[in-house]
């Protein structure tokens, strides 16, 4: 599975597992079992603000774009991610949606 992430200032986080082609996000799950080969599913069709784009399967494997949710002090790694290349089942581990500030840099904004 492709994952392709599109960086978003958002207040909740994102929490993304993988069993198959079935996604969960932030416990809703979306079963893309039934998409078959070069089929497309399009973002319209999914009724979830989590998703950028229309899924796809490519030789196999599902192609999606999902919102990656961040903070106000998100790292660079957030602000600019790399897609994912998912190959087991479990938790997704997803860049930081927000980097720990440190107590200098909380004294110095308040």
């Amino acid at each position: 599975m492709i994952i392709n992430l599109v960086p978003v200032r958002h207040d909740q986080p994102l929490a993304l597992s993988v069993k198959g082609d079935v996604l969960t996000l932030n416990g809703e799950a979306f079963d893309f079992r039934a998409l078959g080969e070069g089929a497309l599913l399009p973002v319209e069709a999914i009724a979830a603000p989590w998703f950028m784009g229309d899924v796809r399967r490519i030789e196999g494997r599902l192609h999606l774009t999902l919102m990656l949710p961040h903070g106000v002090h998100a790292p660079q790694a957030t602000r600019f991610p790399e897609a994912l290349e998912v190959t087991e089942d479990g938790p997704v581990a997803l860049p930081p949606y927000e980097t720990p500030m440190s107590e200098e840099r909380r004294r110095d904004e308040h």
